[in-house]
């Protein structure tokens, strides 16, 4: 039902219609094809049979599509200053029919519909079935690993279109967001420092033990937090205080797994 190195061909075609050498097209080609053996791990992990194991690999290769028209038009990943890319990517799989491009069958449109539509927002949509709100977990969770992957090793300029950011600040109202341990309201975002503190509650948000336990065995927290000084002082308390909890949460859910 699923042929997944055809679903990879057909994405190899379709971003032939845009710029390897744009380091924002670059960063997401193997953002979306990491993502893609993430979920594909995920699937494994918690013990799913082959055809949801090629599904969550498929959804993978598919949740970012509307990136690169994004990129493309607007020049940027901010969704809040151009579209909503998960919205996007449905519009162009299913209302341009590419969906049939990538898997012959309707028999998954919905799921895979469903898990491209919440993969980026900031709570899953009530109603689903279990097999949609499954694969929208899966989906999330691979995403969110590999955010925090490029916010380890990606350059400035291109992640948040900045190359200096140690003038930046952290709001008020992101900080204390973060301090409650909940996801960042996109709506807050006023300056990188936030952004950067969006990235840190993520993993607030992980439903499977694979990511989080993948990001504190890469120490990925530790490394995205020693990339950044700022000037500010409050800034500063407020980004170290940050990366304590941070990885306080990550150490006692993982502890808290595994009892």
């Amino acid at each position: 039902m699923i042929d997944i190195i055809k679903a990879k061909e057909a994405f190899k075609n379709y971003i032939k219609n845009y710029n390897p050498e744009d380091k924002k097209i670059a960063l997401k080609i193997a953002h979306i094809e990491r993502v893609s053996q993430i979920a594909r791990n995920i699937a494994k992990s918690i013990g799913l049979k082959k055809e949801d194991i090629e599904l969550a690999e498929l959804i993978g290769l598919l949740h970012d599509i509307g990136r690169f028209e994004q990129i493309n038009q607007y020049k940027t990943f901010a969704d809040k200053e151009s579209i909503n890319h998960g919205e996007f990517g449905v519009k162009i799989l299913f209302k341009e029919g590419k969906i049939r491009n990538f898997i012959y069958t309707q028999k998954y449109d919905e799921i895979i519909k469903k898990a491209i539509l919440n993969h980026n927002r900031k709570k899953i949509q009530k109603g689903l079935t279990q097999k949609e709100l499954l694969h929208a977990k899966i989906i999330r969770d691979a995403d969110k690993t590999d955010i925090l992957y490029i916010s380890t090793f990606e350059e400035n300029k291109t992640f948040y279109n900045k190359e200096d950011l140690s003038n930046e600040k952290i709001t008020n109202e992101v900080y204390q967001e973060f301090m409650e341990e909940k996801l960042i309201d996109y709506g807050k975002i006023q300056s990188c420092a936030d952004k950067i503190v969006v990235n840190f509650a993520y993993i607030f948000d992980f439903y499977f033990n694979y990511g989080l336990k993948y990001i504190y065995e890469n120490q990925y927290l530790k490394k995205i937090y020693k990339r950044h000084i700022f000037l500010d002082e409050e800034t500063m308390r407020k980004y170290n205080l940050i990366y304590e909890t941070a990885q306080k949460f990550i150490k006692d859910k993982l502890e808290e797994n595994y009892d």
